[in-house]
C-alpha cells in the first residue's frame, strides 16, 4: 500500500500484466494496419509511459506525436477540457491512432474528435490501455481496449494524483476505506490477551472483535447466523469458515467508521487466514499484523492455576487440562506464524511483566505499522 498526498492506494495491476496487455494491443493494431505507416498520437500527460512502451514494441515503421489536454482536478474527471498543446504536423490522408492511457467519462474523446474533424485524416482509431465502462457516457467507438476496470480512481504508469504517482511502474487503486489498523491478536491461555485487547482498543480507538463473544451473541439472540452455527455445533461438527466470516462481516459492518479492528480468536487455520485476507480486501483494507504474546509455559500454568481459584472455570483448576490447552494453542499458532511471517506481518511480543509494560511493548509494534 502507498500514500500519495492525503490518500492511500493499494496494488491493483502488476507491471507484468501491463506489459502483456501492451504487447497484445501492439500485435492487434499492427495486424490491422499492415504496411501502412500510422501516426500514433498520445494524450499527455498520462499516456507518455504507454506510448513509449507501445512504439518500442511496434514491429513496423511509424510516427509519434502528442497533444496535451487537461480534464482532471484531484480524483474527479471534469467537463472542462482544455487543449493545451495542439498538433504541429499535416495529417491529411493519414491513419491516426490515438493512444489513450485511460478512458472513463469520455469527455476527452469529445475534444479529440473535435480536433480531428478539420484535419482530413484518412482514419481515426481510438485505442485505450484502460477503460471504465461503468463511467463511459459517450457514443464514440473504442476500437481497441487493453483492460476493462472498475470505476475507481487509479494511479501509476503515467497516471497521477495531483502530480504524484506517474513514475510507478504498476497501477494502484484508490482505497475507498482509508488507512485502518487491523490486528490479529494471539496469545496462549493465561497470556493476558483479553486484558491487553481492552487497553489497545481504547488507546487506538479500535473495535475488539472476539470470535467467542460474536458466536455467543448470535446464538443467544437466535440470529440467522447464530442458528446456523448452532445447527453444526449441535451435531458435533465444526462451524464452516463461511459462517464465521459472515458473522465477522456483520460486526465490521456495524462499525463501518472504525479506525481498525482487533481480531481475537480468528483466524485459527491457514484457510481462515486466507479467507480473512480476502474479506478485508473486499473492504479495501488488510490485516496489518499478527501480534502474539509470548509467555513461558510454566508462567502460564502458574497464572491459570491462580486464576482458577477465583474464576470458577474447571479448566483453570486442572494442570493437565491447562497444559493440553497450551499445547493446542502452539499447534495452531505455529501454522499461522508461518502464514503471517511470509507476509512480514508476524510480531512476537514478550508477555511477561506488568500490564503497563506489556501494553508499551505492544504499542511499539502498532506504532510502526
Amino acid at each position: 500500500m502507498i500514500k500519495l498526498h492525503d490518500l492511500y492506494f493499494k496494488p491493483f495491476i502488476s507491471e507484468k500484466e501491463i506489459a502483456a496487455t501492451v504487447e497484445r494491443m501492439v500485435h492487434e493494431i499492427a495486424d490491422e494496419l499492415g504496411d501502412e505507416i500510422p501516426v500514433f498520437i498520445g494524450i499527455l500527460n498520462g499516456s507518455f509511459m504507454f506510448v513509449s512502451d507501445f512504439v518500442k514494441k511496434y514491429p513496423k515503421p511509424c510516427e509519434v506525436t502528442f497533444i496535451k489536454l487537461a480534464s482532471y482536478e484531484g480524483v474527479k474527471s471534469t467537463e472542462d477540457i482544455q487543449r493545451l498543446i495542439g498538433l504541429t504536423q499535416d495529417l491529411t490522408g493519414r491513419t491516426v491512432v490515438i493512444l489513450e492511457d485511460i478512458i472513463d467519462s469520455g469527455n476527452t474523446l469529445t475534444e479529440v474528435h473535435r480536433i480531428f474533424e478539420n484535419e482530413n485524416v484518412k482514419k481515426l482509431i481510438i485505442a485505450t490501455l484502460f477503460y471504465k465502462p461503468e463511467a463511459y457516457k459517450k457514443d464514440y467507438k473504442l476500437h481497441y481496449v487493453g483492460m476493462e476496470i472498475p470505476s475507481k480512481f487509479i494511479v501509476g504508469y503515467g497516471l497521477d494524483y495531483d502530480g504524484l504517482g506517474r513514475d510507478l511502474p504498476e497501477i494502484y487503486q484508490l482505497k475507498t476505506t482509508q488507512h485502518m489498523t487491523n490486528i490479529v491478536l494471539f496469545g496462549p491461555p493465561g497470556a493476558g490477551k483479553g486484558t491487553q485487547a481492552e487497553y489497545l482498543k481504547e488507546k487506538y480507538n479500535l473495535v475488539h472483535i472476539s470470535t467467542g463473544d460474536v458466536f455467543r451473541f448470535n446464538i443467544k439472540n437466535e440470529t440467522a447466523l447464530g442458528m446456523l452455527a448452532k445447527s453444526f455445533m449441535d451435531k458435533g461438527e465444526l462451524v464452516p469458515d463461511e459462517v464465521t466470516i459472515d458473522m465477522l462481516n456483520a460486526e465490521v459492518e456495524k462499525n463501518a467508521d472504525a479506525k481498525g479492528f482487533i481480531f481475537d480468536g480468528f483466524p485459527r487455520t491457514n484457510a481462515q487466514a486466507d479467507a480473512l485476507d480476502k474479506f478485508m480486501d473486499e473492504k479495501d483494507s488488510q490485516i496489518d499484523a499478527m501480534i502474539a504474546l509470548e509467555v513461558d509455559d510454566e508462567v502460564l500454568v502458574k497464572r491459570l492455576l491462580e486464576r482458577g481459584k477465583t474464576s470458577g472455570r474447571p479448566d483453570d483448576a486442572d494442570e493437565t487440562i491447562i497444559r493440553n490447552r497450551i499445547k493446542e494453542y502452539y499447534k495452531k499458532t505455529a501454522i499461522l506464524k508461518d502464514y503471517y511471517s511470509a507476509q512480514n506481518k508476524y510480531f512476537g511480543v514478550d508477555g511477561v511483566g506488568s500490564i503497563q509494560d506489556i501494553t508499551v511493548r505492544l504499542s511499539q509494534v502498532i506504532d510502526k505499522l
